[in-house]
């Protein structure tokens, strides 16, 4: 899978400890959101405002799809379209020719615009092609698909991994050189993988021992569980310093795993996506991190490119896609990339709880109690 080459053209790289996503206003502030907003409307009272917007995401192992990502897009449609536009949502279920087949439909349907999260980024280009001949854009949403896009959004993906390998390497200290880890990696269906473990490698590579390192078709819980039994009897359950987890969902099977063959103390474990669930392992100390990315601005925010696009508000689009990326079948697509930060125990607050992903009584349920306790999270 080649991964998109991306040129930033309004920002130097991000710095690692970046703060993402403080409030939902970060983007506003830049003139981003006003633009597409309320004022740009005023000034041009005659733009559509019943369009249909469709949506594609592509499985619901991710928590954040179907509980986060989907909500704030169709409440951002509605609040630019004054509830007169609609959002036509499907979810693939890890499935590319179902989603191929939604794509299809939606083209039948005649929507808009099509927002698109790819299962397989390689695969959907057919479908992307037939939309474009159709007179419909196709943004790309949180992962790069190939064929015509219009536009992409999503976050600095090397830097996901860059901060995922940062924080193995910090936790394990002067001992890193000798420690040997293992690295379970996504899909290689999905474009984000090679840039997730570039960034991951850019970090790792030469300072720790690279055991054994799994992809994971279809970021399947249950494979990873499987590669992380098979990384136990190869490498030994105490030979195992850390574990490179590309997403949570993965880091909560390889933590089971590693439970199950007996280890009493875990080694660090990486995770992304800020799943509640291992939001709570992190507080128990159980997973050492995940990489928190704004669902807000990113869900928000492809919402805003796309009634921009439907209403041809150029110089409003043009504000929210100052960055560019290259897919192995276009060059130059206009792109937004959202920044994250690492979510950890010492930061809890000034992330998902600031900014009204989950309460404390949300994490802090009566399993998790004492240990929300001992670090004040309360």
């Amino acid at each position: 899978m080649n991964a998109p080459t991306l040129r930033r053209s309004t920002a130097v790289r991000l710095a690692l400890p970046l703060v993402a996503a403080t409030s939902a206003l970060s983007l506003t502030a830049c003139g981003a959101i006003d633009a597409v907003g309320g004022g740009d409307s005023s000034a041009a009272p005659n733009r559509r405002k019943d369009i249909k917007v469709g949506l594609l995401l592509p499985d619901k192992e991710t928590a954040r799809f179907e509980k986060f990502d989907y909500p704030l897009f169709k409440q951002r449609v509605a609040s630019l379209t004054s509830g007169k536009g609609e959002v036509v949502y499907e979810n693939a279920e890890a499935s590319a020719a179902k989603q191929s087949r939604q794509i299809a439909d939606l083209v039948d349907r005649k929507v808009d615009v099509i927002v698109l999260d790819a299962v397989d980024s390689k695969s959907i280009a057919t479908g992307v092609r037939k939309a474009k001949d159709a007179g419909i854009p196709v943004i790309a949403y949180d992962r790069l698909a190939q064929g015509p896009i219009d536009a992409y959004i999503s976050h600095d993906n090397e830097l996901v991994g860059e901060v995922q390998g940062r924080s193995i390497i910090e936790a394990l200290g002067d001992k890193a050189g000798t420690s040997k880890i293992v690295m379970i990696n996504g899909s290689p269906a999905d474009p984000n993988t090679a840039l997730f473990k570039a960034g991951a490698l850019s970090e790792l590579k030469g300072r720790v021992v690279i055991a054994k390192s799994y992809d994971v078709n279809e970021w399947l819980p249950a494979t990873a569980k499987a590669d992380m039994r098979k990384a136990v009897q190869s490498v030994g359950l105490n030979g195992i310093a850390a574990v490179y987890s590309a997403n949570d969902g993965m880091a909560g099977a390889a933590i089971d795993a590693l439970k199950e063959a007996g280890a009493t103390k875990l080694p660090p474990v990486t995770g992304q996506d800020a799943n509640l669930d291992a939001v709570q392992r992190i507080v128990a100390g159980e997973q050492s991190m995940t990489v928190y990315k704004s669902f807000l601005l990113e869900a928000t925010n492809a919402a805003e490119m796309a009634v921009a696009k439907v209403q041809d508000r150029r110089i409003a689009f043009d504000a929210l896609t100052q960055d560019s990326v290259d897919s192995p079948t276009k060059k130059d697509i206009p792109a937004l990339l959202v920044p994250v930060v690492a979510l950890t125990r010492d930061n809890i607050k000034d992330t998902v709880i600031k900014d009204g992903v989950y309460t404390v009584k949300d994490i802090c349920t009566s399993k998790y109690a004492a240990d929300c306790a001992a670090i004040g999270l309360k």
